[in-house]
Formats: C-alpha cells, sequence, structure tokens
C-alpha cells in the first residue's frame, strides 16, 4: 500500500478492498462516515491511473453510496479530491446532512451544511471509535465488495 494509504490509518481504517482501490474510514469526522477512497498505486495525478482503475471505479463509488446511504442516510455526497499534503491519487467522501447523526455513544454534526464541508470541524477518532465505526460500515457494505 502507498504512502497516502497507510497515513490514513491503514490497516485498522479499511472498511473494503478492491483490486485497484481500497475504502478507509477518515480518522477524522466531519460528518459521521466520512471515508477516504484511495488508489492502491503509485500515481499522484487522476490521468495516471490505469484504465482498470477508472473501470472499477464505477463499482466502489456505487458500493459506498449504498453502504452511506444506508448508514448514515445523507442528503448529498461530497467527493473531495484535494491531494495537497498525501500525494497518492485519493478523494475524502463525505456524507452530508442537516443536523446531526449517531453511532453508539458518537454523533457529528454536519456543521457546514448546506454550504462547503467545515473540514476544521471534524472530531477525531479514538482507536476505540475507529474499531466502532469501522465494524459498522464493514457490516452495511454491500457483500461484494467486502
Amino acid at each position: 500500500m502507498n504512502a497516502t494509504i497507510r497515513r490514513f490509518g491503514y490497516p485498522d481504517t479499511l472498511i473494503a478492498a478492491y483490486d485497484h482501490w481500497v475504502v478507509l474510514l477518515r480518522p477524522d469526522q466531519p460528518t459521521l462516515g466520512s471515508l477516504v477512497l484511495a488508489a492502491t498505486g503509485e500515481a499522484t495525478a487522476l490521468a495516471a491511473l490505469a484504465p482498470e482503475a477508472f473501470a472499477e471505479l464505477k463499482r466502489v463509488v456505487g458500493d459506498i453510496e449504498t453502504a452511506l446511504k444506508d448508514a448514515v442516510d445523507y442528503a448529498k455526497i461530497n467527493y473531495l479530491m484535494l491531494m495537497m499534503v498525501d500525494p497518492h491519487v485519493h478523494w475524502h467522501v463525505l456524507p452530508r446532512y442537516e443536523g446531526g447523526r449517531t453511532v453508539g455513544a458518537l454523533t457529528i454534526a454536519d456543521a457546514g451544511w448546506p454550504k462547503a464541508p467545515q473540514l476544521g470541524a471534524a472530531a477525531t477518532l479514538s482507536p476505540g471509535q475507529i474499531a466502532q465505526l469501522g465494524a459498522w460500515l464493514r457490516a452495511k457494505w454491500p457483500a461484494a465488495g467486502r
């Protein structure tokens, strides 16, 4: 796995693995269920991805949207490709909703709704919360993407 994937806590944050992609729980949660969708290769530009990675992306995005709709019933979903600090191809996937969402003892409000997400208002998860939230999302993942 590339350095970007490791920086987002892999393997502890792994939700689902595919041939060319991994879906990780974002350790900082601006909204409940925030993820990182990362290419497993060394590409640092979107155009540098293999054609097979682009082909698989449709399935991965479909799985993300299905699982997050079930998990947090989002109203919108934002895919942010920033790649300023972490150079490998990845998106921050933020389910967007009005108000807050709760899992166990963790409640996270979408501080930016209905405008731009407020990344600085993110809740930083403890290792225990990462394990709990990760298990919760993996249980909601479409069987084909597990």
